[in-house]
């Protein structure tokens, strides 16, 4: 116990947001590409589909519309989808991401689940701009994952305003900020990962989220939030519009 707490005072009180590096690879890059495949590894590692499975099977109604925000190779809801398994089949998934990632075996096993899939190729701050926003607006479900660490403050709080008025759930996973997290960062390197991606580990750990961070910028009034870490690597928050 008392290592676990040195380890969450070694980090910085303040998240700290700097530019990751596979963002401003174009992506066929082939640094990049070995990088999106680096990612799925740290999903696994991290346990991020298994998470994400339960808090969706946790909703008071399955979500029949889901909107993915930065979906980046569109493969980490694939295993949730399979972890849902008949329990999501018909399900519509939109995957918003700046590319359309979304190769041909990935939207072939979407099909075998019975979930209808398309990809809306376009920057959140875009969607953000230009997406209807009134309350109850069609997503049952907005979810993000390794995504809201990469918005500044005052940028999250825009962000999550406009998700709570466009949907009725929302689930996020995030990197937990905390000393072990900060060391497992550093030791990406034996999942293989190649140099972009154990430099942005290290990035998106000190950008990462501890306590009730997303809480206390999620609009007041109206939702039930709950968010906490999971395991040593995780940070997860879901909110739910209440009845």
């Amino acid at each position: 116990a008392r290592c676990w707490r040195w380890s969450e005072a070694t980090m910085s009180a303040s998240r700290t947001v700097l530019p990751e590096i596979l963002d401003k690879l174009p992506p066929q890059d082939p640094r990049a590409r070995r990088s999106r495949r680096d990612l799925a590894r740290v999903h696994y590692a991290m346990g991020s589909a298994g998470w994400l499975a339960r808090s969706v099977r946790a909703l008071p109604t399955p979500p029949r519309r889901i909107l993915e925000l930065g979906a980046g190779d569109h493969t980490l809801w694939l295993r949730v989808a399979r972890a849902l398994g008949a329990r999501g089949r018909g399900t519509e998934l939109t995957l918003l991401d700046r590319h359309d990632l979304l190769e041909p075996r990935t939207a072939a096993g979407y099909a075998s689940l019975g979930w209808r899939v398309q990809v809306a190729a376009r920057d959140v701050r875009d969607w953000l701009r230009d997406a209807p926003g009134a309350p109850g607006a069609p997503w049952d479900l907005v979810t993000a994952s390794l995504f809201l660490h990469h918005f500044d403050d005052d940028e999250l709080a825009v962000l999550l305003r406009a998700v709570a008025a466009r949907s009725l759930a929302f689930v996020a996973w995030e990197p937990r900020r905390s000393g072990v997290a900060h060391l497992g960062s550093r030791l990406v390197a034996l999942l293989g990962a190649n140099a972009v991606t154990r430099e942005d580990a290290v990035t998106s750990v000190a950008a990462g989220f501890a306590g009730s961070e997303l809480a206390a910028r999620w609009p007041a009034g109206g939702w039930r939030t709950r968010e906490r870490a999971v395991g040593p690597f995780g940070h997860g928050f879901v909110a739910v519009r209440a009845p």
